[in-house]
């Protein structure tokens, strides 16, 4: 049994370390949002915006070496991949933005839960984006 599930785990490597590391960017992206919004008052798509800027940071470091196996670092592969996936991270970006300003700055619905809703569809989006695009393999 135990066997089975190690099996199955390395054949879904990419998307159980995905998963893992969205988690945990997730939880980066709460940590700044929540006291943006929450505590100094700002907007959730200004908080949201805030929080982004870090998560990205802390995905892209993390996904790179530990999910997609990216190991080179020189400047030659760094520069686009890290072009293409802020791009990428922008698009998601944009489109959580919108969702937060329409559902909680104009309707008034609650930020917090808001931002749950958002994350999830967040990290699909992300995911698909960086397997296709970024960190595809050659």
């Amino acid at each position: 049994m135990v066997q089975k599930i190690r099996t199955l785990i390395e054949k879904h490597w990419d998307i159980v370390s995905y998963l893992f590391f969205g988690v945990c960017t997730t939880i980066v992206n709460y940590l700044v949002y929540i006291p943006c919004y929450n505590f100094l008052g700002m907007s959730a798509s200004v908080s949201n915006m805030v929080a982004w800027v870090v998560a990205v940071a802390f995905a892209y470091l993390t996904n790179k070496p530990f999910v997609f196996k990216s190991n080179d670092w020189s400047a030659a592969t760094v520069v686009p991949e890290l072009t293409k996936f802020v791009g990428c991270r922008i698009g998601s970006g944009v489109a959580e933005t919108i969702v937060l300003f329409l559902a909680v700055d104009l309707l008034g619905w609650n930020g917090n839960i808001w931002k749950l809703v958002t994350q999830v569809m967040v990290t699909v989006m992300n995911y698909v984006a960086s397997k296709l695009v970024v960190f595809r393999k050659k």
